[in-house]
């Protein structure tokens, strides 16, 4: 099967670069995939889970914000953070989503939209860590 490179990068630097099978990404108008030679394009990234298929072995990622482009048989994620699922406690991110829920519920009562906003996207955070933590542990 043919292969496509897959590079992550955040601000630190680096997170992945691998030939991979598959990639699927959180895009802004849904999930898409992409395969070896797929036509160029660009897409904006959001909170949520990034997985890749290499020789029948699946892996996640979680990632938050950012864009990526497929181009000459590369698709390449430039995102504002990124963690892999063997790299996540459970524990920890359950509990803070279990925070982010209180705190959603307590913005939307006061009715305060730019505290809304910062808590939906923690929750969106938190929802995706957990997801992408029980399907790597």
């Amino acid at each position: 099967m043919a292969q496509i490179e897959l590079e992550v990068v955040t601000p630190a630097g680096p997170v992945v670069r691998e030939q991979v099978d598959i990639v699927t990404a959180p895009g802004f108008g849904g999930v898409f995939g992409v395969l070896a030679n797929h036509a160029p394009f660009l897409s904006t990234i959001k909170i949520g889970e990034l997985a890749y298929k290499q020789d029948g072995s699946e892996s996640a990622l979680m990632v938050s914000g950012g864009f990526c482009e497929v181009s000459d048989n590369k698709i390449t994620f430039i995102v504002e953070s990124c963690e892999k699922g063997t790299d996540i406690d459970v524990d920890r991110a359950l509990k803070a989503k279990e925070r982010a829920e209180k705190r959603l519920a307590e913005v939307k009562a006061k009715g305060e939209k730019i505290n809304m906003v910062r808590a939906e996207a923690a929750l969106h955070r938190a929802i995706a860590r957990v997801s992408v933590a029980q399907k790597s542990n």
